[in-house]
């Protein structure tokens, strides 16, 4: 995965006035595993992307850079 998984992700969390822990709550995950996602240090499974693209009204393909 590319390192534009984790721009996006923060860009959306913010831009929908979500915190971590609410997101980590809202997805079933821990805060710190966003943590690690938006650090880069991590990257989520495709479950995990299949429920942070529905949670954000988003493609899969946008969430990790591949489409604008």
């Amino acid at each position: 995965m590319n390192n534009k998984f984790k721009e996006i992700l923060k860009s959306l969390r913010i831009e929908n006035n979500v915190t971590q822990p609410q997101l980590a709550t809202a997805i079933g995950v821990s805060n710190g595993l966003i943590s690690l996602w938006e650090n880069g240090l991590r990257e989520p499974t495709m479950s995990n992307l299949i429920v942070l693209a529905k949670f954000f009204h988003v493609s899969i393909d946008y969430l990790v850079g591949l489409e604008d």
